[in-house]
C-alpha cells in the first residue's frame, strides 16, 4: 500500500494551499503557546479579548508576508536552505512589523489595550521558527525514508570532493527516484577536512574509503568525482587508485555543461578514455579568428568526417557570411547537414550552409565550385588516413592526399583565396608508409606555392600537424570501444607502442588558430605532451568499461600493420621549432623544395597514376622524401636499391 502511495506521490504535490493553512495553523498553534509560556499556564491570567485581539494580528501579519515571500510554495520533499530562509523572512519581518505597529498604536492613542506584549512576540517567534521549519524538515525525511525503503537494495556510492560540487551532487543522488544510490561516505584530499561530518556524510581519505568500502567487500562502491576544476594528472591518478580495484568510476560535468544551470542525475556518467587524456586540455582563445572569420565566405573540403565536422561547427560559432560544406561521402554530409540544421537554427538564419557533393580529385568539379562560391578562406581536410588501407592503394592515396591537395590550391590561387589551411598529420615526420608520404607530399607542394610578396600573390598557405584524434572515425578509441562491446577481445598491434593524443575540438582549434596566425609557409605544431602507450590505453578502456582485463575480456598482440611504427614524431630529425604567442603552438622549420621540382614530381606522379605500376609510384616518392624509409611493407625492397629515375 505504502510503495502503491509513494508510486503515485511521485508526480503529484501537495498543494500549496494547504500548507499556507498548515502554516496558518502552526502560527495560532504557537501563539498559543507562547501565551501559556508567558503566563507560566495560568489560564486565568490571559484576558480572553485581549488574547483575540493578539492572535488576529499577529497571524494577519503572518499571513500577509507568507504569500509576500511565496513560503509556501515550495515542494516540501525538496525543502532547502532557502526554503527555510524564507520562513525565517516572513516570520521575522512579521513579528518586527506586529511590534512596532502596536507600539506605535498604544503610543498615539493611549490605550494600552492595542499593545501586543513584546515578551509573548519573542516567544512566538522561536516557537513558530522551528515548528514551520520542522514541519518542512520531517515531511522530507519521513517521505525520502520510506522511498528508501521501498526502493530495494541502493547501489552506495563514494563522492569524491567535499566541496560545493560534492555537497550538490549528494543532494542530486538522494533526492533520485530511478538511481537508487545511496552516498556512504565523501572522500577529500584536504586533511582538515577529514574525520569532519557535512551534511550528515562523513569525510574520509582515500585510503579509509578503501580499508572501510572496498577491501574484502561483495558489493562493492561507485566513486563520483566532483571536484569541479581538477588537473588531468590528479583526475589520472584517482581514477587509477580505483579501477585496481575493479571500482566503477563516474563523473560530474563541469557548471558551465548543466542543464540550465542545475545538474542532472543523468549528466553523471561514467568516465570515459576522453576525460583522462594524459596532458591538460590545450585551449586556444584568439578573438582574431572571429575577426577574420565574420562575414567571409568559408570553404571546408572533407566535411563530413571527424575533423571536418567539427571544424564546421566552430567555424559557424564565428558567424561566416556562407559556409560551404564539400565531401564525396553523401550519407555522411546529409547527416551532417541534418544536425547542424537543427543545431544551429539561430547562427544558420545569418549565416548562408551550402551543401557540395564532390571529389577534391575531381578538377573539372572543383573549378566549377570554386567559380560558383568564390571563398575567402579554404580549410583542406578531405584525405585519405587508414595506414594499411592506404599501403595496399598507393594509387588511392596518390589520387586524393596529393594530387586532389594540388588541385584544390591551385584553384585557391586562381581565385585569390585569402588563405588555405591545409590538415596534415604527425605521420608526415620521416614517414614508414604511404599515407605519411603522401602527406608530407602535400605539405611540400602547398609551402612551395607561397609567395613571399602579397602583392604578386594573395593566398596564403598554411599546414598544420597534429597526432591521432579522440573519437573520430577509425580511431584506435573508437576500435577498441567495439571491440569491448562485442565482447572482446581487444586487438594491439605491438606491447610498447604509442602514440601521441588529442581531441577533436583541440585539433580544430589549432586548425582555426593557423588560419588566423599563420603569415603564409608555416607548419604548425602542438606541444601535446607525454605520448600514451596503446596497450595501457587498452587495459585502462576495458577496466572503464566494467571488466577486468585478462579475465573479463582478452588484450592480444597482432603485430605491427603494413607501413606502422612504434613510435610517432612531430618534427623530422632536420627540423626545429619556432615558439609563438601560444605556449602550446610551434612552428617547424621545415625545409621547402623549389616549386619547379615539386611540380615536376607531381606530374609524373599523376602520369604514373594512369599506369598500373604501384612500385613506380612509391618510388618516385621516395626519391622525392628520401626520408621515407618503409616499415613492415611490400615496399620495403624499394629502400634496399639504387635510387634512380624512374622509367615513364
Amino acid at each position: 500500500m505504502i510503495e502503491q502511495l509513494l508510486k503515485t506521490s511521485a508526480t503529484r504535490f501537495v498543494s500549496s494551499y494547504l500548507v499556507l493553512c498548515l502554516d496558518v495553523i502552526i502560527c495560532i498553534i504557537s501563539f498559543v503557546m507562547a501565551s501559556l509560556l508567558r503566563f507560566n499556564f495560568e489560564v486565568s491570567g490571559i484576558q480572553q479579548g485581549d488574547f483575540i485581539y493578539y492572535l488576529s494580528v499577529i497571524v494577519s501579519a503572518r499571513v500577509f508576508f507568507f504569500v509576500l515571500f511565496r513560503s509556501y510554495q515550495g515542494i516540501i520533499r525538496h525543502t532547502s536552505l532557502e526554503d527555510v530562509s524564507l520562513l525565517v523572512y516572513a516570520v521575522t519581518l512579521s513579528g518586527a512589523v506586529t511590534a512596532l505597529g502596536s507600539f506605535l498604536t498604544w503610543q498615539l492613542s493611549g490605550q494600552v489595550y492595542y499593545y501586543v506584549p513584546v515578551s509573548i512576540l519573542l516567544i512566538d517567534y522561536f516557537c513558530c521558527l522551528v515548528m514551520l521549519s520542522a514541519l518542512r524538515l520531517m515531511a522530507k525525511t519521513v517521505y525520502w525514508a520510506l522511498r528508501a525503503d521501498h526502493t530495494g537494495s541502493r547501489q552506495p556510492v563514494l563522492i569524491y570532493g567535499a566541496g560545493e560540487i560534492g555537497l550538490l551532487t549528494r543532494k542530486v543522488l538522494a533526492q533520485d527516484a530511478n538511481r537508487r544510490y545511496s552516498v556512504i561516505a565523501f572522500i577529500d584530499d584536504n586533511p582538515y577536512k577529514i574525520q569532519k561530518v557535512i551534511q550528515g556524510v562523513k569525510v574520509i581519505s582515500r585510503q579509509e574509503a578503501y580499508e572501510r568500502y572496498i577491501r574484502d567487500q561483495t558489493v562493492l562502491p561507485q566513486v563520483v568525482l566532483a571536484m569541479g576544476s581538477v588537473d588531468v594528472r590528479q583526475k589520472n591518478e584517482i581514477t587509477e587508485f580505483f579501477l585496481q580495484y575493479h571500482v566503477s568510476v563516474k563523473t560530474v560535468p563541469t557548471i558551465g555543461q548543466w542543464i540550465d544551470g542545475e545538474l542532472k542525475p543523468s549528466q553523471i556518467r561514467a568516465i570515459r578514455i576522453e576525460d583522462l587524456l594524459e596532458r591538460d586540455p590545450i585551449e586556444v582563445t584568439n578573438p582574431a579568428v572571429s575577426e577574420q572569420l565574420r562575414d567571409q565566405v568559408v570553404l571546408v573540403t572533407g566535411a563530413a568526417g571527424s575533423i571536418g565536422s567539427e571544424l564546421v561547427r566552430q567555424v559557424l560559432s564565428h558567424l561566416p557570411r556562407t559556409i560551404v560544406l564539400l565531401d564525396q561521402a553523401e550519407s555522411a554530409l546529409f547527416d551532417l547537414e541534418f544536425n547542424l540544421r537543427r543545431e544551429y537554427k539561430s547562427v544558420l538564419g545569418y549565416t548562408r550552409l551550402i551543401i557540395k557533393i564532390g571529389d577534391v580529385a575531381d578538377q573539372t568539379r572543383m573549378q566549377h565550385i570554386f567559380q560558383e562560391i568564390r571563398p575567402d578562406f579554404v580549410f583542406h581536410a578531405a584525405a585519405y588516413k587508414h595506414v594499411p588501407l592506404m599501403e595496399q592503394h598507393p594509387y588511392e592515396a596518390v589520387r586524393v592526399n596529393v594530387l586532389g591537395t594540388q588541385i584544390v590550391a591551385d584553384l585557391s590561387v586562381r581565385y585569390g583565396i585569402r588563405k588555405f589551411v591545409m590538415i596534415s598529420t604527425d605521420k608526415a615526420v620521416n614517414p614508414t608508409n604511404v599515407m605519411g608520404a603522401t602527406k608530407r607530399l602535400a605539405e611540400m607542394y602547398v609551402q612551395s606555392l607561397n609567395h613571399p610578396d602579397e602583392k604578386l600573390q594573395q593566398t596564403r598557405f598554411i599546414a598544420t600537424r597534429f597526432g591521432n584524434v579522440l573519437g573520430s572515425n577509425g580511431s584506435v578509441v573508437t576500435v577498441f570501444r567495439q571491440q569491448i562491446q562485442a565482447g572482446g577481445p581487444v586487438t594491439v598491434t605491438h606491447p610498447d607502442i604509442i602514440r601521441y593524443f588529442m581531441t577533436i575540438p583541440e585539433a580544430c582549434q589549432l586548425v582555426l588558430e593557423a588560419g588566423t596566425m599563420g603569415k603564409g609557409g608555416e607548419v604548425f605544431v602542438f606541444d601535446m605532451g607525454e605520448p600514451v602507450r596503446i596497450a595501457d590505453l587498452a587495459r585502462k578502456m576495458i577496466h572503464l568499461s566494467g571488466y577486468i582485463p585478462g579475465k573479463d575480456i582478452n588484450l592480444i598482440y597482432t603485430g605491427l600493420r603494413p607501413g606502422e611504427k612504434l613510435y610517432e614524431e612531430l618534427l623530422s630529425t632536420n627540423e626545429q621549432t619556432l615558439p609563438t604567442h601560444h605556449p602550446k603552438i610551434m612552428i617547424a622549420r621545415v625545409i621547402t623544395p623549389e616549386r619547379d621540382e615539386i611540380s615536376a614530381t607531381l606530374r609524373e606522379l599523376r602520369y604514373l597514376s594512369t599506369q598500373s605500376d604501384a612500385n613506380k609510384l612509391v618510388r618516385v616518392i621516395k626519391q622525392m622524401i628520401p626520408e621515407y624509409i618503409s616499415n613492415n611493407s611490400i615496399y620495403t625492397l624499394l629502400d634496399t636499391q639504387e635510387s634512380g629515375p624512374v622509367e615513364v
